[in-house]
């Protein structure tokens, strides 16, 4: 097989069945055990010779020369690819739409949801309500007041309004102010804030000798907190000490490193921001989180997009080892995404 050519029906069955296998044991799986979990008869030396085909597709790996085979990231993906979330019961889904009825503020709701995933799948639950990076901006208007003060207004894309009025030790004219917002909104508006602030000031910083005194002040503005919102984010996480149980092929040190990284809540809002990207509603799933830090190599993040009843943008994710098991932990943040979004906070 090449590497673009998709893979024949018979090699998805053995390889999906390795997955399971893999999940259900932690044992490299062999092809004995494969033949004999199948339905139709397919001998080991058949299914030895498809495996064969999988390794050289980077599909399988093999600890060792007389071991069975051991599924890949690229396996997960594509076991994970074929999957269909479970169905929530009515019964569960409405205890939990109840519950959340009661709950008063969105701090509650994202502590809670947070508790419920954890409860469901026996990971880490990871919930986070985050204005700051998800929202979008629409525009921004400069109005210059007295004594060196400007009015700062911030609209986003979900019609939320902040003002906020700073005060500059220079004073600026009402034409620059003019100059600044047309810069913002021509080149920027539609960008998400946090995406928005980073290019913006990485444009002012390498071309800084090409711009105008105007941006330069534009600069000022920034730092004092053009593009920030002032609602600080709810971020809570739930479990974090079941990731001591399970073999992740880390030295004690790494997993101390890891759990100091998960303690931080700048680095959930960042693997959030970072690996969830869909839009609202869509189920995601990223298998293998080097990326965002060594330790989380084996790891897997399964997670979405929610808008609450106040249009404020909440990720939920399931933060557990590449071997979970994958329908069920969709079908947990499905349906705690549901029941936090149907809250009126």
């Amino acid at each position: 097989m090449s590497q673009t050519e998709p893979l024949k029906s018979r090699h998805r069955e053995i390889l999906n069945a390795i997955v399971r296998n893999y999940i259900e044991t932690g044992e490299p799986v062999g092809s004995h055990s494969i033949s004999r979990s199948r339905n139709q008869n397919l001998s080991p030396a058949s299914i030895r010779n498809v495996m064969a085909d999988l390794a050289e597709e980077g599909y399988l790996s093999q600890p060792h020369t007389s071991a069975g085979r051991v599924p890949t990231e690229k396996a997960f993906r594509f076991y994970v690819g074929s999957l269909v979330a479970a169905r929530p019961a009515p019964a569960e889904a409405e205890r939990l739409h109840h519950e959340f009825s009661a709950l008063p503020t969105v701090a509650a709701g994202v502590e809670r949801s947070s508790q419920i995933l954890t409860e469901l799948t026996r990971n880490v639950g990871i919930v986070a309500a985050l204005p700051a990076l998800a929202q979008e901006l629409d525009q921004i208007e400069l109005l210059p007041l007295a004594d060196r003060r400007v009015l700062m207004i911030l609209v986003t894309r979900d019609q939320m309004v902040r003002n906020r009025v700073v005060t500059l030790e220079e004073p600026i004219r009402s034409d620059e102010l003019l100059s600044i917002r047309n810069y913002v909104n021509r080149n920027f508006s539609g960008w998400r804030l946090g995406d928005a602030r980073r290019e913006l000031l990485r444009r002012l910083l390498e071309e800084k000798a090409l711009y105008s005194e105007a941006m330069g002040k534009l600069q000022v503005l920034c730092s004092k907190g053009l593009l920030d919102v002032d609602t600080s984010p709810e971020v809570h996480m739930e479990g974090a000490s079941n990731l001591l149980g399970l073999d992740l092929h880390l030295t004690r040190e790494k997993l101390r490193e890891l759990l100091r990284a998960l303690e931080e809540k700048q680095r959930l809002i960042d693997l959030l921001d970072r690996f969830l990207e869909l839009p609202p509603g869509e189920l995601e799933v990223r298998v293998g989180l080097e990326q965002a830090h060594p330790a989380m190599k084996d790891l897997a993040l399964i997670g979405m997009t929610v808008r609450l009843a106040s249009g404020l943008p909440a990720k939920v994710a399931v933060l557990g080892p590449m071997r979970m098991r994958y329908a069920r932990v969709m079908a947990a943040v499905i349906q705690t995404s549901r029941a936090l979004e149907s809250a009126q906070f």
